[in-house]
């Protein structure tokens, strides 16, 4: 069963415990898979490979996260509440990401096997550590890694 027909049936299942939230953004999640298939040319019917959902649940997220910075800077609590309810729970259908000591020998690694010494090429570093974990550890974290990784 893939990660599009677990989300269908977990909406079922929100459905008959009465959780309104959790209802309200699985519709939102599936919509955005329809919308995602219909933006690929395909039929609203047809589901979605397991990487192609957690990218448009990761965009979700992103989604979620700038508008509760933006409600709170805005000091509306009230607004920011919900969508940190609904970040939760869009949390709970992404994949765990690896921490920064994770990726701090996968880092070393790379940059011994590129022989990067340059601060300068910090960018190249970044985007083959990125290639090598595809979609495992958070962008900001491996930058982190990397800049530390230069300061050291």
């Amino acid at each position: 069963m893939t990660m599009h027909e677990d989300i269908k049936a977990s909406l079922k299942d929100a459905l008959k415990a009465r959780e309104e939230v959790r209802l309200r953004t699985i519709r939102s999640m599936l919509t955005a898979f329809t919308n995602e298939l219909v933006a690929t040319s395909r039929t609203p019917q047809q589901i979605l490979k397991d990487d192609e959902v957690v990218a448009v649940i990761k965009r979700l997220a992103k989604q979620r996260r700038d508008s509760i910075e933006q409600y709170e800077a805005a000091k509306r609590t009230e607004l920011a509440e919900p969508e940190k309810a609904e970040l939760l729970i869009l949390e709970e259908y992404l994949p765990v990401l690896m921490s920064q000591d994770e990726i701090l020998p996968i880092a070393k690694a790379i940059k011994a096997k590129l022989a990067i010494t340059d601060k300068n090429k910090l960018g190249m570093l970044v985007g083959a550590v990125m290639k090598e974990l595809a979609g495992k550890a958070d962008g900001t974290d491996v930058k982190a890694v990397v800049e530390k990784l230069f300061t050291e």
